[in-house]
């Protein structure tokens, strides 16, 4: 038996500083399930941990793929069993941080059949997801009535990710989901998943924030040199949070002070979105309502010393 704990939560909540705390409290190793933060060229953009917090304790799969690359949530789980795996064989505990959903489904609940979604048609489902909650439904409802008959209207990651699919495949993501799985779950692994969910004004201000210090911390000089290289902007890692906006500053296609605002505007939103998920999604043992603060230390401890390292379910 082996237990793994899995912090979630949406961007800018402090999980990834919680996350640090519960490895040096526990002697544990941060593994990354954030899908921008396995990009080597976006420390400042995707709010990597820095040099200094990775040295001071172990994180596995940050910044170990090349912005040329895609990380497909298969990709990443491979990479991420490896990386348990190698935490548990010196005894010490996973802590899985990150909120990106597919990847922790992939994990806890494997995965089921569904092909690679064209890049193409990607770009097409977030744009419109990006513009009109009620346009993407109208999508859904034409090209999928089963599925959209069962999602909610106003839950648009869902929705996108329907709509993607079959645009791409030809085939619902109900019939996918019905084929049997090309994986599962590793056997004898028991996931704890914590939730840290902050209110939503104290949410807002802190992705509100977060672009000024990414300018402070060099998130100019990360574009420019990311510019430098030319990539399709198809490419996941050139359509993280700020890039393209940043890009667009560069060029002169857009203000400062607008890249700024834009930014800002999808931080809030992708935070949303991935509140949603973790709320109708995730079952977690522990919901924390509330940024991440060191006063939360003697709660959360506690959980985990009597829920993960006895396991007393």
């Amino acid at each position: 038996m082996a237990d793994i704990l899995i912090l979630v939560g949406p961007t800018a909540s402090g999980k990834s500083s919680l996350a640090m705390a519960i490895a040096k409290e526990f002697s544990g190793d941060v593994i990354n399930a954030d899908s921008m933060q396995v990009y080597k060229d976006l420390r400042v953009l995707s709010a990597r941990p820095s040099e200094a917090d990775e040295a001071e304790v172990p994180h596995k799969l940050y910044g170990v793929l090349d912005a040329d690359e895609t990380c497909s949530a298969a990709r990443w789980r491979d990479m991420a069993v490896e990386a348990i795996e190698e935490t548990l064989a010196v005894g010490r505990l996973p802590i899985v941080c990150g909120g990106t959903g597919l990847y922790i489904q992939a994990l806890t609940d494997g995965l089921n059949q569904v092909p690679p979604v064209d890049e193409d048609t990607r770009q097409e489902v977030r744009d419109l997801q990006a513009q009109d909650v009620a346009a993407l439904h109208a999508a859904l409802k034409e090209a999928d009535p089963d599925i959209a008959a069962q999602l909610n209207a106003t839950d648009s990651q869902r929705m996108a990710r329907a709509l993607e699919v079959i645009r791409s495949t030809g085939k619902s993501l109900l019939w996918w989901q019905a084929q049997a799985p090309i994986s599962t779950p590793p056997e004898g692994w028991t996931f704890h998943i914590l939730a840290l969910i902050p209110p939503r004004e104290v949410l807002y201000d802190r992705c509100n924030r977060r672009f000024d210090l990414m300018l402070e911390e060099g998130a100019l000089e990360e574009i420019t040199e990311l510019e430098k290289r030319n990539l399709p902007d198809t490419l996941p890692c050139m359509r993280a949070l700020g890039v393209p906006e940043l890009i667009a500053y560069t060029r002169g296609e857009m203000s400062i002070e607008d890249a700024a605002e834009k930014t800002r505007m999808f931080t809030r939103r992708y935070a949303k979105r991935q509140n949603t998920w973790i709320k109708n999604q995730i079952i977690s043992k522990k919901y924390i309502n509330a940024q991440y603060s060191e006063k939360l230390h003697p709660e959360i401890f506690s959980f985990i010393r009597k829920t993960v390292l006895t396991d007393p379910e």
